[in-house]
């Protein structure tokens, strides 16, 4: 689940899809400060994720997320959150109708400084049957999907 609703989102950066992405596909790295002092606020807000977390697996699909990470890391320049995700070109993002999507952007404004810094993908290594399942769920009408299979 991003961070931030679609109208803040950060520039976007020119394509840059290493030949072990496939069409259709996005994989993302992102890096979050998070405030000085506001901890308990990063804390509070992931406790607020896991303990929603039908309500986060719900809204995976329409963000055709099919892989989604957080990490904590503290080093001598701050508290850092690192994000990775997995997902379809064509997921839609936070909606706020949705309360979880609401309630995890009031908590990313109060933990986190706006923006991030987004690192560069160079290499994907998946194997088949776990790539074939990623592809099937993120990028279900894209190169490969057959029809024929669905009831």
């Amino acid at each position: 689940m991003p961070e931030e609703m679609p109208e803040e989102m950060p520039e976007q950066l020119p394509e840059q899809r290493p030949a072990t992405v496939p069409p259709g596909l996005k994989v993302e790295l992102t890096r979050h400060r998070i405030r000085p002092g506001r901890r308990a606020e990063f804390d509070a807000w992931m406790r607020m994720l896991e303990q929603r977390r039908e309500e986060c697996l719900a809204s995976l699909d329409a963000e055709r997320m099919a892989v989604e990470c957080v990490f904590y890391f503290a080093d001598d320049n701050g508290e850092w959150i690192y994000w990775l995700e997995i997902a379809g070109d064509g997921g839609s993002g936070l909606h706020p109708e949705r309360p979880i999507d609401r309630d995890h952007v009031a908590y990313a404004r109060r933990a986190k400084t706006p923006g991030h810094e987004r690192a560069e993908p160079l290499l994907l290594l998946l194997p088949e049957p776990v790539l074939e399942a990623i592809m099937s769920w993120a990028v279900p009408e894209g190169p490969g999907h057959d029809a024929s299979h669905e009831s």
